[in-house]
């Protein structure tokens, strides 16, 4: 493309060079012809007059007095009645340019010009041309290698970013080349990687997330399953209801286990979908409690619950209860002692407190344990940064209340008949 823009872009440069040229050099002939021809004329009428004035007067007429200096481009003969003709200069050969001038006594003046001066005049003026010419083709040629280049140059460049995002990487250039087509090229490639950039982050997102979030349910799971396994054989009444009781919830962890992956799902499609609804915040809190305790039981730590009861809150259940799951796991991780869950009303929200007697969050992260990949024990640093992001996206939030000992609040919107009681 760059050959054929130069190419295309000289043979323009010659064509008007060309037609110009040529005819700069015929107008410029015929100027130079009629200005020597109107030379000799006005000279001869000039000798004319002078001789006709020094006849009149009685005067001596000569070469020197009338001012017929000799010239290397100019011959002049001067005839007087009844005179030898005077002669100025030497006879040119070849063609001529010439003026005769007859005046009221019968002298007569003849001025020629040698037409060799002519063409003489033509040619260097020719040579001025033909320089200009060239200078403007060198000019041309070089304007459009530059051009070349800064058309070719932002294509290779685009090509590339094309390139870039077809093998999967789509950081945008973000570069402009100064011409207006090429950068609204360079926008929608720009706007096209951002789009793609988003897609992959969410992609990713979902992987992580997914594997997080499922395996809270899943080690609960599995740790009920190995209590059903532990009393299955058994033929006491009360054993048995045991593992009625452990086969139910362990039912309901699958339920939600099923929840969690269908709202990951959801949310990697768009993250502003919900579907927050009323619900008693006292069973999902109980249902974790519940569904926590023989992890703590196994670990020898308490797990008890506080506050205020008979709460509405409004939200996604699912989405609450993984968020509760995510701060208890946590302090069954990381913290120490007996884990409690208070609840409270706080203005037109409640909110869940879960605090432990652990040493408490590092100073030096503070608010920074919600950031993805920021975590304090060597964890993935993925549960409390999805756990807000699974409060928000029903209208609530998650935050660190307190450093040591460590508090942990969700804050949810009150149901609207709760507010006036």
């Amino acid at each position: 493309m760059r050959r054929r823009l130069i190419l295309s872009t000289l043979a323009v440069v010659l064509v008007v060079v060309a037609v110009f040229g040529v005819s700069l050099v015929i107008v410029e002939s015929r100027t130079i012809e009629n200005s020597t021809q109107e030379n000799v004329r006005s000279e001869a009428v000039r000798l004319v007059s002078t001789i006709e004035s020094r006849v009149v007067a009685e005067e001596r007429v000569s070469a020197r007095s009338i001012g017929a200096t000799p010239a290397h481009d100019r011959y002049i003969r001067i005839e007087l009645p009844g005179r030898k003709p005077i002669e100025v200069g030497d006879r040119p050969g070849g063609g001529v340019v010439e003026s005769q001038q007859t005046g009221s006594h019968g002298e007569r003046v003849t001025v020629q010009a040698p037409r060799s001066a002519v063409r003489a005049e033509v040619g260097r003026n020719l040579l001025i041309i033909l320089a200009v010419a060239l200078l403007a083709i060198v000019a041309a040629a070089v304007l459009a290698v530059r051009q070349g280049h800064r058309v070719a140059a932002p294509l290779t460049d685009l090509a590339e970013t094309a390139e870039r995002l077809g093998s999967g990487d789509p950081r945008p250039r973000h570069r402009r080349y100064g011409v207006p087509e090429l950068d609204r090229v360079a926008d929608v490639l720009d706007a096209s990687a951002d789009r793609i950039g988003r897609m992959l982050t969410a992609e990713r997102r979902l992987a992580a997330d997914a594997s997080h979030q499922l395996r809270t349910p899943l080690t609960a799971l599995s740790m009920r399953l190995e209590e059903i396994i532990a009393t299955a054989d058994t033929d006491d009444p009360e054993e048995r209801a045991v593992v009625k009781e452990e086969a139910t919830i362990a039912l309901a962890q699958v339920e939600r286990l099923t929840d969690v992956v269908e709202r990951l799902l959801t949310n990697s499609r768009d993250p502003r979908s919900g579907s927050a609804v009323t619900f008693d915040l006292d069973e999902v809190v109980k249902q974790q409690i519940e569904e926590w305790k023989p992890a703590y039981r196994g670990a020898r730590r308490a797990l008890v619950r506080s506050g205020k009861t008979g709460l509405r809150a409004v939200g996604t259940p699912g989405a609450v209860a993984q968020v509760l799951a995510t701060l208890i796991e946590n302090a069954l991780m990381h913290g120490g002692g007996t884990v409690a869950l208070r609840t409270r009303v706080a203005g037109n929200q409640v909110v869940v407190e879960v605090t432990d007697e652990g040493p408490g969050v590092d100073p030096e992260l503070g608010s920074r344990v919600f950031e993805r990949t920021v975590s304090g024990h060597n964890s993935t640093g993925l549960g409390l940064a999805v756990a807000r992001d699974w409060a928000e996206a029903d209208g609530g939030r998650l935050e660190l209340l307190q450093q040591l000992p460590p508090v942990f609040a969700l804050f949810l919107s009150r149901e609207a008949s709760d507010l006036h009681t």
